[in-house]
């Protein structure tokens, strides 16, 4: 048991009302994360990345899982591995539970890989218990390759493709080692003329639910364990670059036109505007022209990411930002460009799912259901594109994600297992009710 396990397992003298199996189902989860985490392509640390021979290793050690709980399996033309049971007659569309099996650099466990795995267990006990084969629909157990966009910087790839939303140009892009989208994907045993065969179509699909750790602290402050998700989050990445002149450390105050002091304050803008609002902000990156320790810096460039809960509210912070970005320039001398290189709108997961998932989460913990924003994105964002969506949260310690230090409890993860097979099971029994 690794060390985060050992620390939150169950007390001696809990009471859980989660369904019994989930707990020795959890524990498996927890072991199979475990071993993923051995599949890296960064030393001493978890990085695993789209159609890499790390992911390629993942996919067949997952396959073997798949087939064994009694799914047929099979890597679908953009990269995901797909695993799929029949409902109680042959063809039926799919409910999909999905998540996907790419990290960040230097990851944790759980991010992705949780959500991935606790959907074959669901889909494992759903077979062994015999509920598959009354359930009016199939179940597709998806496994993107890539959410992060940590190989190519093109984000949601998998889900994308799946969604029908692929873009061709993608293939052009390039790796840290000069290696095309193109070639990798022939690299990995796979056609890059036929990616948009992953397609759904809607007739193909009755849903997406999603399995996934918080990655903030609300669940943390609230003594809770679960929750579902009420939408993903507006956003939109820019960079932004500031002009001045380059001087002598000597040139008097009054005379300097510094783009790196004035990207300070603009930075500083952000933060106290996007807290002020309630959103969401981060510079992520810096960089500085000529960088000379004694030279005034002529150029200064950074990055912007703000992501807000609705459409509305991002856009009008923007504006807000921008404002103070005039007023800083104004101030300073300088001047300032900005690029946006991604946008998202929010995406609002489906009433009737979401409300499959809060069933869910009140069977299996006996407390009343609420949801969170997420200010994360997540492969909901692209599959909801194309079909209905929702989503569960579990708590993980600190809200921290990203981060080696990502860790859930075992008990969270039984509980959330269980809420996402009874959310499976209400969505069945609705749509029985509609027939």
């Amino acid at each position: 048991m690794n060390e985060a396990t050992s620390q939150d397992a169950v007390a001696p003298d809990a009471q859980p009302v989660f369904a019994p199996w989930a707990l020795d189902a959890a524990q498996e989860i927890m072991d199979r994360c475990d071993k993923l985490a051995e599949f890296s392509d960064m030393e001493g640390g978890i990085e695993r990345t789209y159609l890499s021979p790390e992911m390629d290793q993942v996919y067949t050690l997952v396959g073997e899982w798949m087939r064994t709980a009694g799914l047929t399996v099979h890597r679908d033309p953009a990269g995901n591995l797909i695993g799929h049971v029949e409902g109680r007659t042959p063809g039926l569309p799919a409910l999909i539970l999905g998540s996907h099996l790419d990290t960040v650099p230097d990851a944790g466990k759980y991010d992705g890989i949780l959500g991935v795995i606790t959907g074959l267990a669901v889909a494992k006990q759903l077979i062994d218990s015999g509920e598959t084969a009354k359930l009016p629909f199939s179940l597709d157990v998806v496994a993107f390759g890539d959410e992060e966009g940590v190989r190519y910087g093109a984000t949601l790839l998998g889900s994308y493709a799946l969604a029908g939303k692929w873009k061709d140009e993608w293939l052009q892009l390039r790796d840290k080692n000069g290696m095309s989208m193109s070639e990798a994907f022939t690299s990995f045993g796979l056609d890059p003329s036929k990616v948009r065969d992953a397609a759904y179509t809607r007739e193909q699909a009755v849903g997406y639910l999603e399995f996934h750790i918080e990655q903030g602290p609300i669940l943390e402050q609230r003594d809770r364990a679960l929750s579902s998700v009420s939408s993903i989050a507006a956003a939109s990445r820019y960079v932004v670059s500031v002009d001045g002149e380059s001087r002598h450390i000597a040139t008097p105050y009054d005379l300097r036109k510094d783009a790196l002091t004035a990207a300070a304050e603009m930075i500083e803008a952000i933060d106290r505007i996007s807290q002020a609002a309630g959103t969401r902000a981060n510079v992520g990156g810096l960089s500085t022209l000529p960088g000379g320790v004694n030279v005034i810096a002529s150029n200064a460039t950074f990055t912007l990411d703000l992501r807000a809960g609705t459409n509305e509210l991002r856009d009008e912070v923007y504006g807000r930002i921008w404002q103070a970005f005039d007023e800083v320039a104004a101030e300073r001398g300088v001047s300032y460009s900005k690029r946006c290189i991604h946008t998202a709108d929010a995406m609002i997961c489906d009433e009737f799912l979401r409300g499959c998932i809060e069933q869910g989460i009140v069977e299996a913990e006996q407390k009343e259901a609420f949801g969170l924003i997420s200010y994360p994105g997540h492969d909901g964002m692209a599959v909801g594109e194309l079909l209905p969506i929702a989503m569960l949260y579990v708590r993980c310690k600190g809200g921290i994600s990203h981060n080696p230090g990502e860790s859930v409890r075992l008990d969270d993860v039984a509980y959330g297992t269980d809420a996402f097979s009874r959310a499976v099971l209400a969505v069945a029994r609705a749509q029985d009710a509609k027939e």
